[in-house]
């Protein structure tokens, strides 16, 4: 098994934002993307991330690939509780949303989506006026699946009642 911490992106690097592990069958990479800042201030260096991500991805094209993590955007409508109040918002811009269909156009399934196409399940939750109560929440932490793995899908979940932090679990389960 071999492992990485790196992409190439000092900055990202330096903030231990991935973790890839090698198995014979499949490569987990689990990542921690930058959220870009409450008045986008980090959004260059988010996008940037991105970029530094699909190359590494594309270096891989084809295998079997378990992409993990909170990867701070909620790519469609359906992701967040208010869509129409937050259109041009970090979490959910143009060039933000891009980032996940980039992932997409690469073969990537997203593996909850695929099972639950209804509306309604979050993965995050801000902490102020009882937002996880009221269920005003984002799905921005997915399990994303590439090569033969997302035919072996049997469940994508979202553990909504585990209450930690302001995210919940998520999870997956294939056969490998």
């Amino acid at each position: 098994m071999s492992i990485s911490r790196t992409i190439g992106l000092k900055r990202f690097d330096e903030e231990a934002r991935i973790l890839e592990l090698e198995y014979p069958d499949f490569t987990l990479i689990n990542v921690y993307m930058p959220h870009g800042g409450r008045q986008k201030n980090n959004l260059g260096y988010k996008l940037g991330a991105y970029k530094y991500l699909f190359a590494r991805l594309g270096t891989l094209k084809g295998q079997n690939i378990v992409l993990v993590g909170d990867f701070n955007i909620a790519h469609q409508d359906i992701d967040l509780a208010r869509p129409h109040n937050n259109r041009d918002n970090i979490m959910f811009t143009p060039k933000e949303r891009e980032q996940i269909d980039s992932l997409l156009a690469l073969g990537f399934v997203d593996t909850f989506r695929q099972l639950h196409p209804d509306s309604g399940h979050y993965t995050w939750w801000p902490y102020a006026f009882g937002a996880r109560d009221r269920n005003i929440g984002w799905r921005i932490d997915y399990a994303f699946l590439s090569g033969s793995l997302p035919g072996r899908l049997h469940k994508a979940f979202i553990l909504p009642e585990v209450k930690f932090s302001d995210h919940c679990p998520i999870g997956l389960e294939a056969e490998l």
